[in-house]
């Protein structure tokens, strides 16, 4: 494949497109540098303002944790083989597969590891193929016509991706076809959001150079490879150009049958994406060192001439503001301002219906919580159930019904003349605060739920929820708004900036002479293409913010108005998040039971095999068939939050009906659904004293 690579690439070696695009970027992210720098400190004298989070965040959720492991089929192209693998994915969210459980257990290397930023979770075989096609025009295959696409069940997972390598996994039952599947998005879907937000130098310089580039190379609207560390990042910018380039050359020199061309087109593909990815690693390193080791003389600099800087830039802005802003208001009143709507109505919809879903989703499960405790009301049993609860937003298969939700939005019409080249960046986007918004919610509650409970006696535990759960859904109901709006404004703005800078740009071939209005000391912070940037960005921004404030009023997308502002409405609240993670099974349950197996002195295996587990293990139901070597192999972990009930209610429809409520009436319903549950319940097992003592 090497010496194939070498005399197919002669004339375009990719280290050569790796550098003309590291050379162009590295000079953008130098600039974006200085300007992120000076706007952390502006932001960080001046501040922000803004409505306050009620809800408490969690800075380390999933410490200790791992998401999911089990074993399915794999397919080995080296031998054209399926073969059973172990599968372990730890909080990293990487995919990491090994020969079996065996190994995994003695903390063995594992056979390979899948990052999943830029892939696609496929479940059918025609999905698959229809992508395939496309990467290779002219080679086109049929189903069940290619040896190596044979799947060997009728549950197929695929992981596509347009550059790397593709995996190929199956089951034997639909049930498990579906908990991968939520597994393997949420996999994509975290390490998609590869860019940390707490980075407010690098991250911001870095987006900034990437959009700068692809603008300077005619790309201005969404991107959907936008996904993964900066790094890959940049290794899928050069793959945008030198993929297109490879085709050409390689495609009329490969021999053999369809499926042999394809997979030697997929072999190469990959080798070289992972060549160019190694070299975008090498090179993004050196310019990111580069630039920290020049940041403190900067610092300096804008401590001490803060307020001047401050003064020459809005000078300038008011000389580019006359040249630009006629020419945008033109634009924004013919092109932009009869779309607003639509498009935020086509935003709204699936995300509002996606965040209730998350709110029903952490009422049904305290709801669920209390009921159960009735018949067992312990500490040990209460321990149980909040160490399932805690890890709630990370349990791809509980939160599915979240996700479904939002990935029905859709922008078709507007997608081609806005240049969005899918709803996928806005989806995932959406998803991620979802998780967000749910985590928080539930380490709210855990903390109010820990302070309530300290010395206080169990007959209390089921009122002391309904209590916490009112505060906590009152808080959410607020962040939620916060944050749905916050989204909003920000993918209107991904969407019309774009399309308005492309649109002006012709016409403003006169800002490079405004540089020279700048002091050279201060022009490493006061650059004129992103000052005639942020002229556009205010123009249309009152035209946007006026019309989430109206939707607001809307009471259907159930949204806060700009006005109805809550400050310090709980100030003792916010000094609960900085306890210590409360570990509900140690405090409440005695301490995690000792996992069966064979005893190691190796503290780092014992650490792996001890790891607890957001989501439970498949049990394969009845007598479905099972290929050789099971399916799916029983891991000594905690089973967190069982995906079905253990019992089935009757009075489940009297719930949904409370639930389907407003929060005051579901909250009082609840309370009285459960008092009356507890008498029932009581009356049955003949504890006469309970109900006395309830109804006095």
């Amino acid at each position: 494949l090497q010496q194939a690579l070498h005399s197919h690439l002669d004339n375009i070696p990719p280290e050569t497109r790796t550098g003309e695009l590291m050379g162009e970027f590295g000079r953008l992210y130098e600039q974006q540098y200085a300007v992120a720098l000076f706007n952390k400190m502006r932001f960080d004298i001046e501040g922000g303002g803004g409505p306050q989070n009620q809800l408490l965040h969690r800075k380390v959720p999933l410490k200790n944790k791992s998401i999911f492991s089990g074993a399915l089929f794999q397919y080995l192209e080296e031998n054209k083989k399926w073969r059973n693998r172990f599968l372990f994915i730890p909080d990293s969210y990487n995919i990491n597969y090994y020969e079996n459980k065996q190994a995994h257990d003695r903390g063995l290397h594992p056979k390979g590891t899948i990052n999943c930023a830029g892939y696609r979770v496929l479940t059918s075989m025609e999905e698959y193929l229809e992508l395939l096609n496309t990467s290779l025009p002219g080679v086109k295959a049929k189903v069940g016509s290619s040896p190596f696409l044979k799947c060997a069940t009728q549950f197929p997972l695929i992981l596509w991706h347009p550059y790397a390598r593709h995996y190929y996994f199956c089951v034997v039952t639909e049930k498990e076809q579906q908990k991968w599947n939520a597994v393997f998005q949420d996999c994509v879907r975290h390490t998609n959001n590869g860019l940390p937000e707490e980075c407010k130098v690098q991250t911001p310089a870095f987006t900034d150079a990437v959009r700068l580039y692809r603008q300077a190379h005619g790309h201005y609207g969404t991107w959907e490879m936008m996904c993964g560390t900066p790094p890959q990042i940049l290794a899928n910018l050069v793959m945008e150009t030198l993929l297109p380039e490879m085709r050409d050359l390689i495609t009329p020199k490969l021999k053999g049958k369809m499926y042999e061309r394809q997979r030697n087109w997929m072999l190469i593909s990959d080798a070289v994406y992972g060549l160019v990815q190694s070299q975008t690693q090498a090179q993004y390193e050196a310019v990111v060192q580069s630039c920290e080791a020049g940041r403190p003389p900067l610092e300096t600099t804008i401590r001490t001439d803060m307020d001047q800087i401050i003064t020459s830039k809005e000078h300038v802005t008011s000389k580019i503001r006359t040249l630009v802003l006629p020419k945008a208001e033109k634009l924004l009143k013919v092109s932009i301002q009869p779309y607003i709507s639509s498009i935020l109505d086509a935003l709204m919809e699936p995300t509002s219906r996606g965040f209730f879903e998350v709110r029903d989703l952490f009422f049904r499960e305290l709801v669920d919580m209390s009921k159960n405790l009735l018949n067992d009301d312990n500490k040990e049993k209460l321990g149980e159930h909040m160490e399932k609860i805690s890890m709630l937003a990370f349990h791809p298969v509980k939160m599915q019904s979240c996700y479904e939700k939002v990935e029905t939005l859709s922008l078709e019409g507007l997608q081609q003349r806005f240049d969005v080249s899918s709803p996928s960046v806005f989806v995932q986007r959406a998803q991620i605060l979802m998780r967000e918004q749910m985590d928080d919610a539930v380490y709210t509650f855990e903390q109010l739920l820990h302070q309530s409970l300290e010395g206080q006696e169990q007959e209390d535990f089921c009122k002391t929820i309904q209590r916490c759960q009112d505060r906590v859904i009152k808080k959410f109901d607020y962040d939620s708004s916060t944050v749905r709006k916050k989204f909003f404004r920000e993918a209107l703005l991904q969407i019309f900036i774009p399309y308005m800078l492309k649109q002006l740009t012709p016409s403003c071939s006169e800002l490079p002479r405004f540089q020279e209005l700048i002091f050279e000391d201060f022009s490493r912070f006061i650059l004129v293409e992103n000052i005639s940037e942020e002229v556009v960005l205010h123009t249309v921004m009152k035209d946007i913010m006026m019309a989430v404030k109206e939707a607001a009023v809307q009471r259907r997308h159930n949204l806060y108005r700009d006005s109805i502002v809550l400050t310090n409405s709980d100030p003792n609240l916010h000094l609960l998040g900085e306890n210590p993670p409360i570990d509900w099974a140690e405090e409440y349950g005695g301490g995690q039971e000792e996992l069966d197996g064979e005893n190691t002195g190796d503290p780092e295996v014992q650490k792996r095999r001890r790891m607890k587990q957001v989501v439970s293990m498949i049990q394969i139901e009845g007598n479905a068939s099972v290929l050789p070597n099971e399916s799916c192999l029983e891991v000594p972990a905690v089973d967190n939050i069982p995906e079905e009930k253990t019992e089935v209610r009757s009075d489940t429809s009297l719930s949904q009906k409370m639930r389907s409520l407003s929060p005051p009436w579901a909250s009082l319903l609840t309370e009285a659904f459960l008092i009356t549950t507890v008498a029932v319940s009581a009356a049955m097992a003949g504890k006469t004293r309970l109900i006395k003592l309830i109804y006095g």
